[in-house]
């Protein structure tokens, strides 16, 4: 009889077990389907990826994927590589796939430089929607930006994908996050009142789409802030500081009840830090904007704090704004300019901007020729040190200098730069007078970038009427 009974439960667990299956052959037979959704994160944005249509075949699944580049090579899933074939614009690829449930697979385009493999997630929905049973239902409008994407979702839901590192799915208030959802995707609950910022390129964004009340704590001094609004918030109370990235006050932290972390790409340096956060219950994004080699690409940032304070189109406003100042520059006759950015390190050498960075792109948008792009080695987007021999020798017939003060302290006449350096009484700009140093607290001005473009072709014309930088006396 017990015999009899275990086989009894176990034939019946099998049922169970096979009901899903059943209802599924049930409701996809042998054919070829339109998917009901599709939906993809990863990537740069600048290509799409579609699902035309897909085939079943004694239950399994096989879909078109359709890449709008005819640069894809190999997509490799599960293991297994799968070539393409081509149309005029496009790379497709026969997949087997499952559906609905999100799945990655790792696309080859030589696009680049050098072939480059890239993660893309696909969502595939028969009879359900998109990211956990979520349909897709547009995609935010990106110019620039390189680094991230976001999908929205039925519902008012958004899926943030930060270049292929981290996904973030933005979750309405009063809305709970789907069942079912991808564990690795970190979700971000509306609304946030309790924001601990410690990304200070940011600051200045929240501040001009009038999200300042949705920080609540600060990883940065008042007296560290070139937003004023931010600073007298802190002044006032309304910002606490709740120490710097690497030594967060988790206590504070609890107590303020905080709702989310905005980090730099710093926290990458301190992993335990961002564990200790999490741990806490508290949802951690990083900022990734400083790796976007176009300056309005950093900018654009801007429309995810839109998105998680509910300021879109303030965003969109304050990145039209600038766009526009960028697009309204005039750079004839500056062409020809030659432009060193750079700092003196009190070690003897000199600190430039690598040819790939943002600064080298507002100089090149602004006409100038910057001076360091052709030594070798220094195609990066992040700062570099070179020897003051070459410097000499790359800087010393530039039109225009400018002093880069974020690093070492401002001067303010150029007797002062030159006794620092004696040797940059040399250069043409210094006998010629077209020596520049940026205010101390650039690098926080993220939503100035139009000005600061404006700014550059000014001194690269001989202009003086400027806000982030100022000529030497």
């Amino acid at each position: 009889m017990r015999t009899r009974m275990i086989s009894a439960l176990t034939a019946f667990a099998l049922i169970l077990l096979l009901i899903p299956s059943a209802l599924c052959e049930e409701a996809l037979p042998d054919g070829a389907y339109v998917p009901d959704s599709f939906s993809f994160t990863g990537g740069t944005g600048r290509v799409t990826i579609t699902c035309p249509a897909i085939t079943v075949s004694g239950g399994e699944v096989t879909a078109t994927i359709a890449f709008s580049s005819t640069h894809y090579t190999v997509v490799r899933l599960d293991e297994e590589e799968y070539t393409p074939e081509y149309t005029e614009d496009s790379s497709v690829f026969e997949l087997p796939v499952k559906l609905n449930t999100e799945f990655s697979i790792f696309a080859t385009t030589t696009a680049m430089s050098a072939p480059h493999e890239i993660e893309y997630r696909l969502f595939i929905g028969m009879g359900e929607g998109g990211i956990g049973g979520l349909a897709k239902t547009g995609e935010m409008a990106l110019s620039y930006a390189e680094g991230f994407s976001v999908g929205y979702c039925e519902g008012g839901y958004a899926l943030i994908d930060v270049a292929g590192h981290e996904r973030y799915l933005v979750v309405p208030e009063g809305m709970s996050a789907p069942k079912g959802l991808d564990p690795e995707i970190c979700v971000l609950q509306k609304p946030f009142g309790n924001i601990y910022l410690a990304a200070t390129s940011a600051m200045a964004l929240f501040d001009s789409i009038g999200a300042l009340d949705s920080i609540r704590l600060s990883g940065t001094q008042a007296d560290g802030w070139y937003d004023s609004n931010a600073a007298q918030a802190m002044e006032n109370g309304d910002i606490l500081f709740a120490g710097k990235y690497s030594e967060p006050d988790f206590e504070l932290l609890l107590t303020e009840k905080c709702d989310l972390c905005v980090e730099s790409m710093m926290i990458l340096h301190a992993p335990n830090v961002k564990e200790l956060i999490e741990l806490l219950g508290i949802p951690v994004f990083i900022d990734r904007s400083s790796s976007e080699p176009h300056p309005l690409g950093r900018l654009e940032w801007i429309k995810l704090y839109g998105l998680l304070t509910d300021r879109e189109n303030e965003a969109d406003e304050v990145f039209a704004r600038q766009e526009a100042l960028v697009n309204g520059v005039e750079t004839a006759g500056t062409d020809e300019k030659k432009v060193a950015f750079f700092a003196l390190k009190p070690d003897g050498t000199v600190t430039v901007r690598g040819s790939g960075d943002y600064i080298v792109k507002c100089i090149e948008i602004a006409g100038g020729s910057y001076v360091f792009s052709s030594i070798e080695g220094q195609e990066t987007n992040a700062s570099v040190n070179i020897t003051m021999e070459a410097f000499y020798e790359a800087a010393l017939d530039a039109d225009v200098l400018i002093y880069n003060s974020t690093i070492e302290s401002p001067v303010t006449t150029v007797d002062e730069l030159v006794s620092q350096q004696p040797l940059l009484a040399d250069f043409r700009a210094v006998k010629e007078g077209n020596v520049y140093c940026t205010e101390k607290f650039l690098y926080q001005a993220t939503d100035g970038i139009g000005v600061f473009i404006t700014d550059l072709q000014k001194a690269i014309s001989g202009g003086e009427d400027t806000t982030f930088i100022y000529k030497l006396r």
